[in-house]
């Protein structure tokens, strides 16, 4: 690495409505270097990477690219100086093709200028080529998977010239094939000299990837050390300021009578096909499965989303229909979906809105609004969850990943069901939250209550199930007791075992 840093930031402060949301963070890149960037929800990455990009001025604190001070950074003075940020929600234009958008990024041109539509797609097609992607430049954005728009997007950013490349939890949606593409991307770019920072809550993925590491924690900067002489337990300890030593409580009781049987369910339009299961009161379920087993459009054919169109539902041993959400509701079934940026927390609304948002007709019976009993209610929730916020008056996108996680819970708490479908529940969170979660969930199943499980981290499920279904193909391939290997599990999965029972 070369002695001067190709990035360089010194006691960066920067504080919002007197919450100091850095505290003096020191920070280098060098050319050539992957620089993980760590840290819970709110540890203040977020707020470095838009201090970085030029979207807020730092309060105090100097910053230096390639060795030059640099005075009063705004998002374009940061991409004439090669900053470049690839965000996990790209921002393309999805009406346009992908060569217009990568035009939109890189031309400069006046009222009067002339489109060279073939030297356009030609420059698209080199740029798709460099990040090895099989794109066609023509194709509309709206046709591409999310791995392909970050594709598009890392091209804009080596069209730009990019020396310094922000990545921001780019494999959250990938699937395990599309991540490897871009692992190999990234040392791509760091064999030609790019720096890149990469931010992720994949432990695994930093060892992988990144030659040095700078944790985060309240606002400060608590270590930067090399990768190689870090264990995966210090980098948690130093992410949380604690052990972290049982991420997956223990279950507490034993599970009761049937909540929800599923006898041959299918649903022709979601691919959901024969599926005959059990979760008991007080009972984890986990669902496991490759993307696109089905998982998910399961949840929503029990939601009442994509109603089944075979088979029988039973809930505490009566046959129910559920054609619609509302229906689900009435019959003390909650989901709380995968997609938090689409169907969980409305950033804009208070706090207390949002966790009352499921159940506005049992809480507002007449016209006269009870914003006493709203708050309460909330105040309760906040309590319980542990939610960390200023107030139940606070906007949801005031709250870090994990709380905002914690809210949507919240929401589907309060209609007071009986079976609760959690998808994903902590995709996107780092540890600390994802234990308190895991102990949120376990002492849900503790007072009760039928929890259906389904996570792509195959720890997780294999550490919170009490039982555990496999599905593949829209069906259900085996269901597997607690405390059955990793191996066993992924078999099933790829169709490599018979179905049982457990």
């Amino acid at each position: 690495m070369s002695a001067a840093p190709l990035l360089a930031l010194r006691r960066i402060a920067k504080s919002f409505a007197g919450v100091r949301a850095l505290r003096g963070v020191d920070f280098e890149l060098h050319a050539g270097e992957v620089h993980a960037l760590l840290g819970e929800n709110g540890a203040g990455k977020s707020t470095l990477i838009k201090v970085i990009t030029g979207a807020h001025q730092p309060d105090t604190g100097e910053i230096t690219v390639a060795g030059q001070p640099v005075s009063e950074l705004t998002p374009a003075s940061a991409q004439a100086l090669g900053i470049a940020c690839i965000y996990q929600q790209p921002a393309l234009f999805p009406d346009l093709t992908v060569a217009e958008n990568i035009a939109l990024r890189l031309e400069s041109l006046g009222a009067l200028g002339r489109v060279r539509w073939s030297a356009r797609r030609t420059r698209a097609a080199e740029l798709l080529a460099r990040v090895g992607a099989t794109i066609s430049p023509d194709a509309e954005v709206r046709s591409l998977s999310m791995p392909e728009q970050q594709l598009v997007e890392i091209a804009c950013a080596l069209g730009a010239g990019a020396r310094i490349v922000i990545m921001d939890e780019p494999t959250a949606s990938l699937t395990q094939k599309e991540q490897h593409l871009l692992f190999s991307v990234v040392r791509d770019l760091r064999k030609n000299g790019v720096g890149v920072i990469y931010i992720s809550h994949r432990l695994e993925e930093i060892f992988a990837l990144a030659d040095r590491v700078t944790v985060l924690r309240d606002g400060e900067s608590v270590g930067t050390h090399p990768v190689a002489d870090m264990s995966e337990g210090a980098l948690i300890r130093y992410m949380v300021g604690r052990e972290v030593a049982q991420i997956y409580p223990p279950a507490e009781s034993a599970p009761g009578e049937v909540a929800l049987a599923l006898r041959a369910v299918g649903c022709a339009s979601s691919g959901v096909r024969d599926i005959s299961l059990e979760v008991r009161a007080g009972e984890i379920f986990g669902l496991a499965g490759l993307v696109g087993a089905g998982r998910t459009e399961l949840a929503r054919v029990l939601f009442g989303l994509t109603p089944a169109d075979t088979g029988e539902v039973l809930l505490r041993g009566q046959p129910v229909a559920l054609r619609s959400p509302q229906d689900a509701i009435a019959h003390g079934i909650a989901y709380v979906p995968e997609d938090r940026r689409r169907h969980g927390v409305v950033l804009d609304l208070p706090i207390a809105h949002n966790m009352t948002m499921a159940i506005h007709r049992r809480l507002f019976p007449t016209t006269w609004l009870r914003f006493g009993a709203e708050r309460s209610l909330a105040l309760d929730y906040i309590r319980d969850l542990a939610v960390k916020c200023s107030s139940p008056d606070a906007p949801g996108g005031s709250l870090s990943g994990g709380n905002q996680q914690k809210v949507s819970l919240a929401r589907w708490l309060a209609t007071k069901p009986r079976v609760l479908i959690l998808d994903e529940p902590t995709q996107g969170v780092d540890v600390g939250a994802k234990s308190e979660i895991h102990k949120i969930i376990r002492g849900l199943a503790k007072d009760g209550l039928a929890v259906l499980l389904i996570s792509s981290d195959l720890p997780e499920v294999l550490g919170m199930s009490d039982r555990l279904g496999v599905m593949r193909g829209g069906t259900l391939t085996a269901i597997f007791p607690a405390g059955t290997d990793a191996h066993t599990v992924m078999a099933a999965a790829l169709g490599q075992a018979e179905k049982g029972a457990a």
